[in-house]
């Protein structure tokens, strides 16, 4: 009897200890985790209100502008997917995203930088269109849902031509790969 006491209570004792030691490992993760969390900035989503928008022509390719979201804010923000545009005041749909353009991952803006979209304003096959004095853009969610405040951007030159084919770039990290298609 005494033996299996003794063998019980070291069987006990190990399974204390091994417990024991799992408990502070599971804490220290915790406790790292928690310190790596509250160390790095969060990041937000990129809205109209921590980005500055701008829309220019571009001379290549033709029939092309170029959107440029420049985060201002003081944290980091992704821009998910691709922006919503509505080719002038009185547009009854969002222009169409270029699904082929869909990149690698989401893009990421540190205060500073900027995320760009190639738009095609119109090409022979577009039905239709007319000239636009205005873009409004706004931005999505991760789930593709439309975001925030729209911004109003006057378009160049007093205005510029888009027809049915018109379509956006998702956001691309750099303004050669937005114009790339």
């Amino acid at each position: 009897m005494r033996i299996a006491t003794r063998f019980v209570s070291r069987a006990t004792a190990s399974s204390m200890v091994v417990a024991a030691l799992a408990l502070v490992g599971f804490q220290a993760t915790v406790q790292t985790a928690s310190a790596a969390t509250a160390g790095a900035p969060s990041v937000v989503t990129c809205t109209t209100a921590n980005t500055k928008l701008t829309v220019t022509e571009v001379s290549r390719p033709i029939n092309h502008l170029l959107l440029k979201a420049t985060n201002t804010g003081t944290k980091p923000c992704y821009a998910y997917i691709a922006p919503y545009l509505r080719a002038g005041a009185d547009a009854q749909a969002p222009v169409s995203w270029a699904e082929e353009t869909t990149p690698q991952a989401v893009v990421t803006l540190e205060p500073g930088q900027s995320a760009y979209a190639g738009i095609t304003t119109s090409t022979p096959d577009g039905e239709g269109g007319a000239k636009e004095k205005t873009l409004g853009v706004v931005f999505a969610d991760r789930n593709g849902h439309a975001i925030n405040k729209e911004k109003t951007l006057k378009l160049p030159k007093d205005g510029v031509f888009f027809n049915s084919a018109a379509t956006v770039t998702y956001w691309q990290d750099n303004a050669k790969d937005a114009l790339a298609w």
